[in-house]
């Protein structure tokens, strides 16, 4: 996956945005909704909103697909049962608008790396949103997004709005320094041969292919998931069959779903849910 080269000129981008909402066909438990434009599309975004039963502003989640898409099937395995926990969420269709089917071979749009904000605006003109605490969640391609959208950087300062937590599963790390600026989760697979857990384990500790890639304290720290036996897309239900990929290998796995499962809301709740605290 060529996620590091929309990175690199994302930045020069974020200065161009605007801001939009328009809801548009309602479904059952949710509502699908088209917000800002991308640079290079005519049309709008569009995503799956869901309300919880909970009265009052309410936290909320951002989730970003991988580079396959499948933004609906996303909001089926994560959005609905986030949601349940009494927080909004919006799962993002980055494909869409751009006549995009997946981008595993070809690379991330440059302009790719600025959805995570912009649904993070639209978010923060909803009543039913809590706009201080919205956290991110992305899968693969979505958890590098979500990684660049809470790194300290030009993308992250200059955004108006702002994400409280974050959360990636099984992202691309080896181009990160890790110097990010809230409460980040990374949850992978021992054996994932895409996005390899080592790569993570040094972004963490803060070393790189070079040596040290951020002094010692630096940054909010990262918390490392590491699910033994599992491969990359171990949460995707569709994978009981294994598959291969551009010559990796995919396959779901149960017990590190389940285990997931309580990481994710356990660290939700502990960020920016009504029973957050703290995180040092």
């Amino acid at each position: 996956m060529k996620f590091a080269n929309a990175a690199a000129y994302a930045a020069t981008l974020l200065a161009a945005t605007t801001l939009g909402c328009v809801a548009a066909t309602s479904q059952p438990a949710g509502t699908i909704v088209e917000f800002e434009s991308p640079l290079a599309a005519a049309r709008p975004l569009q995503g799956f909103l869901r309300l919880p039963n909970s009265a009052g502003p309410s936290p909320a989640v951002v989730l970003l697909h991988s580079c396959n898409g499948n933004w609906q099937p996303l909001d089926e395995r994560w959005g609905k049962p986030v949601s349940s926990w009494g927080y909004v969420t919006l799962t993002v269709d980055s494909f869409g608008s751009r006549g995009l089917k997946n981008t595993c071979g070809s690379g991330a749009p440059v302009d790719l790396a600025l959805d995570a904000y912009r649904a993070l605006n639209f978010l923060a003109q909803q009543p039913s949103v809590d706009p201080d605490r919205v956290a991110a969640l992305g899968f693969s391609q979505g958890g590098w997004l979500v990684l660049s959208s809470v790194e300290h950087g030009i993308i992250e300062q200059t955004a108006k709005n702002k994400f409280r937590a974050a959360i990636a599963f099984y992202p691309p790390c080896r181009w990160f320094k890790g110097n990010m600026t809230v409460p980040t989760l990374i949850l992978t697979g021992e054996l994932d041969d895409w996005t390899l857990a080592e790569e993570c384990g040094n972004l963490v500790e803060g070393r790189d292919d070079y040596g040290i890639s951020r002094q010692k304290g630096q940054g909010v720290p990262i918390k490392l998931v590491v699910y033994p036996g599992a491969h990359h897309a171990f949460d995707a239900v569709n994978l009981t069959t294994p598959i291969s990929l551009l010559g990796h290998h995919l396959e779901f796995n149960q017990q590190a779903t389940d285990q997931s499962i309580g990481a994710v809301r356990e660290f939700l709740d502990a960020t920016i849910g009504d029973r957050r605290e703290q995180i040092r």
